[in-house]
């Protein structure tokens, strides 16, 4: 029976088609668990990257309340003195995020996909 398309260019055809694919091995990154303390009234830094649908732990040791309010209103957790809360990033971008109780408290967060 004859083929409507030469053998060599049905080749070529399909493997510019699998280059192009990503492989199947790739998989999108776990989400990850990030840790922020807050000390002596400030916040800590993060030392790695931070993605959409990660976890950050905000750890409260100072003896005042505080609070880890993202400016967007994406997130807003509470923290009395001496607690932990946790909050998960839902998007990507900069966050700037600040104390309720003592605006001077400041921080940002830069979240990537």
């Amino acid at each position: 029976m004859p083929s409507f398309f030469p053998a060599r260019q049905v080749q070529l055809a399909l493997a510019a088609v699998a280059f192009a694919l990503p492989p199947a091995s790739v998989a999108a990154a776990a989400p990850q668990v990030h840790t922020v303390v807050i000390d002596k009234m400030k916040f800590g830094t993060l030392t790695s990257v931070v993605r959409a649908g990660d976890t950050i732990v905000w750890i409260n040791k100072d003896v005042l309340k505080h609070s880890a309010t993202a400016r967007d209103k994406s997130f807003n957790v509470d923290l009395p003195p001496k607690t932990s809360g946790k909050t998960v990033i839902t998007h990507s971008g900069t966050i700037a995020f600040y104390c309720l109780y003592h605006p001077g408290m400041k921080g940002s967060l830069t979240v990537t996909r």
